[in-house]
């Protein structure tokens, strides 16, 4: 299991990323959040086995349908145990 911090930069606020973002998680099984950031990025902190969490950080480089994504800055992080994914607000 790892654990990733994900800051995807670009037109990502407004445009459903967060629930595509949830729902993406759900399909893959990966744990952790997702959370709008104050300077119009979005950040996650995700958890999973290796396949799963390269599928979800390929997502998040197309990102939702109406969402232009710049940029994907990923850091890898101490493993937290999360339990489920959710969106914070």
């Amino acid at each position: 299991m790892k654990h990733f911090n994900i800051t995807i930069t670009g037109k990502v606020q407004g445009v459903f990323f967060r629930k595509y973002t949830l729902e993406q998680a759900i399909q893959l099984g990966v744990k952790g959040f997702v959370r709008n950031e104050p300077n119009g990025n979005v950040y996650c902190e995700v958890e999973g086995e290796g396949l799963e969490l390269q599928q979800f950080i390929e997502w998040c480089q197309k990102g939702s349908p109406m969402s232009d994504v710049a940029k994907v800055e990923i850091v890898e992080g101490v493993f937290r145990g999360f339990t489920h994914f959710t969106i914070q607000r």
